[in-house]
Protein backbone atom coordinates (compact mmCIF):
# COMPACT_ATOMS: atom_id res chain seq x y z
CA UNK A 1 0.00 0.00 0.00
CA UNK A 2 1.06 3.45 -0.36
CA UNK A 3 3.27 4.77 2.15
CA UNK A 4 4.14 8.71 2.93
CA UNK A 5 6.47 10.72 1.13
CA UNK A 6 9.17 11.37 2.96
CA UNK A 7 11.41 8.95 1.06
CA UNK A 8 11.77 7.82 -2.20
CA UNK A 9 8.48 5.97 -3.37
CA UNK A 10 8.45 2.86 -5.98
CA UNK A 11 7.05 3.06 -9.34
CA UNK A 12 3.99 0.93 -7.98
CA UNK A 13 3.66 3.61 -5.29
CA UNK A 14 4.01 6.62 -7.74
CA UNK A 15 1.70 5.56 -10.41
CA UNK A 16 -1.03 4.87 -7.24
CA UNK A 17 -0.43 7.92 -6.62
CA UNK A 18 -1.49 9.28 -10.15
CA UNK A 19 -4.67 7.19 -10.21
CA UNK A 20 -5.82 8.34 -6.92
CA UNK A 21 -5.12 11.72 -8.01
CA UNK A 22 -7.35 11.05 -11.06
CA UNK A 23 -10.48 9.70 -9.16
CA UNK A 24 -10.38 12.13 -6.39
CA UNK A 25 -12.77 14.56 -7.57
CA UNK A 26 -15.24 12.27 -9.97
CA UNK A 27 -16.15 8.60 -10.92
CA UNK A 28 -13.73 7.29 -13.43
CA UNK A 29 -13.32 4.66 -15.82
CA UNK A 30 -10.19 2.67 -16.51
CA UNK A 31 -10.38 2.84 -20.21
CA UNK A 32 -12.24 6.13 -20.65
CA UNK A 33 -10.32 8.10 -18.32
CA UNK A 34 -7.95 7.33 -15.68
CA UNK A 35 -5.61 5.09 -18.58
CA UNK A 36 -5.50 8.16 -20.81
CA UNK A 37 -4.88 11.23 -17.74
CA UNK A 38 -2.03 8.99 -15.74
CA UNK A 39 -0.12 7.84 -19.01
CA UNK A 40 0.12 11.59 -19.92
CA UNK A 41 1.44 12.71 -16.52
CA UNK A 42 3.93 9.35 -16.83
CA UNK A 43 5.20 10.69 -20.57
CA UNK A 44 5.85 14.29 -18.90
CA UNK A 45 8.14 12.52 -16.12
CA UNK A 46 10.07 10.11 -18.59
CA UNK A 47 7.72 7.01 -17.56
CA UNK A 48 5.58 4.35 -19.75
CA UNK A 49 2.74 2.94 -18.32
CA UNK A 50 0.66 0.32 -19.54
CA UNK A 51 -3.14 -0.81 -18.66
CA UNK A 52 -2.27 -3.01 -16.64
CA UNK A 53 -0.06 -0.86 -14.36
CA UNK A 54 -3.55 0.87 -13.56
CA UNK A 55 -5.58 -2.06 -12.93
CA UNK A 56 -2.35 -3.23 -10.27
CA UNK A 57 -2.93 -0.37 -8.50
CA UNK A 58 -6.29 0.30 -8.59
CA UNK A 59 -6.17 -3.25 -7.45
CA UNK A 60 -3.78 -2.16 -4.18
CA UNK A 61 -6.13 0.57 -3.98
CA UNK A 62 -9.09 -0.84 -3.40
CA UNK A 63 -7.36 -3.41 -0.99
CA UNK A 64 -6.10 -0.57 1.00
CA UNK A 65 -9.45 1.08 1.36
CA UNK A 66 -8.53 4.48 -0.67
CA UNK A 67 -10.84 3.48 -3.87
CA UNK A 68 -13.75 1.40 -4.32
CA UNK A 69 -15.44 0.43 -7.66
CA UNK A 70 -18.76 1.28 -8.55
CA UNK A 71 -20.98 -0.64 -11.47
CA UNK A 72 -22.91 2.94 -12.99
CA UNK A 73 -24.13 1.17 -15.99
CA UNK A 74 -27.78 1.78 -15.00
CA UNK A 75 -27.46 3.67 -12.38
CA UNK A 76 -30.09 5.83 -11.12
CA UNK A 77 -30.33 9.34 -8.82
CA UNK A 78 -27.84 7.29 -6.41
CA UNK A 79 -24.21 6.18 -7.91
CA UNK A 80 -22.97 5.28 -4.54
CA UNK A 81 -25.92 2.51 -4.38
CA UNK A 82 -24.21 0.64 -7.36
CA UNK A 83 -21.06 0.25 -4.99
CA UNK A 84 -19.37 -3.44 -6.33
CA UNK A 85 -17.61 -5.56 -3.02
CA UNK A 86 -14.04 -5.78 -3.80
CA UNK A 87 -11.80 -5.23 -7.38
CA UNK A 88 -13.60 -6.43 -10.28
CA UNK A 89 -12.33 -8.43 -12.90
CA UNK A 90 -10.56 -5.77 -15.77
CA UNK A 91 -9.19 -8.11 -18.44
CA UNK A 92 -10.25 -6.92 -21.09
CA UNK A 93 -10.83 -2.86 -22.68
CA UNK A 94 -14.47 -1.98 -21.46
CA UNK A 95 -16.36 -1.23 -24.30
CA UNK A 96 -19.39 0.33 -22.60
CA UNK A 97 -17.76 1.84 -20.16
CA UNK A 98 -19.78 0.20 -16.62
CA UNK A 99 -17.09 0.23 -14.26
CA UNK A 100 -16.15 3.21 -12.60
CA UNK A 101 -13.94 3.92 -9.16
CA UNK A 102 -14.01 6.47 -6.94
CA UNK A 103 -11.73 7.83 -4.13
CA UNK A 104 -12.91 6.75 0.11
CA UNK A 105 -12.78 8.98 2.96
CA UNK A 106 -9.42 7.26 3.81
CA UNK A 107 -7.91 7.95 0.34
CA UNK A 108 -9.35 11.22 0.22
CA UNK A 109 -7.53 11.56 3.33
CA UNK A 110 -3.90 9.93 2.28
CA UNK A 111 -4.47 12.14 -0.70
CA UNK A 112 -4.77 15.27 1.34
CA UNK A 113 -2.39 14.99 3.81
CA UNK A 114 0.92 15.31 1.52
CA UNK A 115 1.48 16.48 -1.87
CA UNK A 116 5.00 16.54 -1.65
CA UNK A 117 5.10 13.68 -4.14
CA UNK A 118 3.55 15.73 -7.14
CA UNK A 119 5.87 16.04 -9.72
CA UNK A 120 4.40 19.26 -11.65
CA UNK A 121 4.49 22.59 -10.66
CA UNK A 122 1.69 25.23 -10.60
CA UNK A 123 2.04 25.52 -14.49
CA UNK A 124 2.04 21.75 -15.23
CA UNK A 125 5.35 21.63 -16.08
CA UNK A 126 8.11 18.86 -14.07
CA UNK A 127 9.44 20.13 -11.06
CA UNK A 128 13.51 20.68 -10.91
CA UNK A 129 13.60 19.22 -7.30
CA UNK A 130 11.53 16.41 -8.02
CA UNK A 131 12.69 12.80 -8.25
CA UNK A 132 11.69 9.93 -10.14
CA UNK A 133 10.37 7.08 -8.70
CA UNK A 134 12.58 3.81 -8.01
CA UNK A 135 12.34 0.61 -10.51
Amino acid sequence: MLSESNYLMTRAEFVQRLVLNTICDDFENVDQVILREVAEQCTKCGLTIQRSDIVAALQRLVEGGLAKAFDLSGSGSDPFSCEIAGMPPLDVVEEHFRTYFYVTEKGMEFHEADGAWWPFDDKGSLRTDWNPPEA
